[in-house]
């Protein structure tokens, strides 16, 4: 499609070099900022409690709350066999924490799920929320353990450390600023770095306060105002989204 694009709104400036490389001109091209945490700011202004009262419940412990996401084809079987492994040493072993797990609809993962996790304590279940109630879920949350991209870019929006459960990831943004460690699907290498965040507080803050690469929340401005450059409405060229 980049091919037959008059227009380029790139998340990142890593992105917009990607696009260069392919030889797209570079006045096509706007660095924009992702319009995913567009919406994540909407969610966050325009629905200040959960819809599920139940989730309300769930969240009021005073146990710091780990966000566990896991559902990736490639790890199916003996991947999400060591994740799940890790995620039991670490509440087994971190007594203030607790797990909350919207598992995915998919069989293979939710069968795997419930028979490594069915009557664990501190260790909850749940359906997929609906996104409101998921973004609250993020902002709660001491630490998001997932492999789900989309989530390595909402979760630092939010000032919540990500620890990415997979071996690669295609957003490196995030590990780049601090936002994300990547942490494989040993179940030794995932413990070792939540163990770490779990007792080491400053290096949490630290994550937890590095500049979201993926954007700002104006996304969409930058997107319109540069359709507007290009079709003469504004003399100015927006400016590219910057950390």
């Amino acid at each position: 499609t980049s091919n037959l694009g008059d227009l380029h709104f790139s998340p990142t400036a890593a992105a917009k070099g990607n696009l260069l490389a392919e030889g797209v001109p570079e006045e096509k091209i706007y660095v924009t900022g992702n319009t995913v945490v567009d919406a994540l700011r909407y969610i966050i202004e325009h629905h200040r409690s959960f819809s599920d009262p139940a989730l309300e419940r769930l969240v009021e412990s005073t146990a710091r709350l780990i966000l566990l996401t896991a559902h990736r084809r490639e790890s199916w079987g003996a991947g999400l066999r060591e994740i799940f492994a890790a995620v039991r040493d670490l509440v087994r072993d971190f007594s203030d924490v607790q797990v909350v797990f919207p598992v995915h609809r998919n069989p293979v993962v939710r069968d795997q799920a419930t028979a490594a996790f069915g009557g664990q304590e501190r260790i909850h279940l749940i359906p997929p929320p609906a996104y409101n109630d998921f973004v609250r879920l993020m902002q709660r949350a001491y630490l998001v353990l997932t492999d789900s991209g989309g989530i390595q870019e909402e979760a630092p929006g939010l000032g919540v450390p990500v620890v990415v459960l997979r071996n690669t990831t295609e957003r490196p943004e995030g590990l780049a600023t601090g936002n994300a460690v990547l942490a494989g699907t040993r179940r030794e290498g995932i413990y070792r770095l939540v163990a770490d965040l779990l007792q080491d507080r400053e290096k949490h803050r630290q994550m937890a306060l590095a500049p979201n690469p993926y954007g700002d929340g104006k996304a969409s401005v930058r997107i319109r105002d540069a359709i507007y450059h290009h079709f003469g409405r504004i003399a100015d060229r927006p400016r590219d989204y910057v950390i």
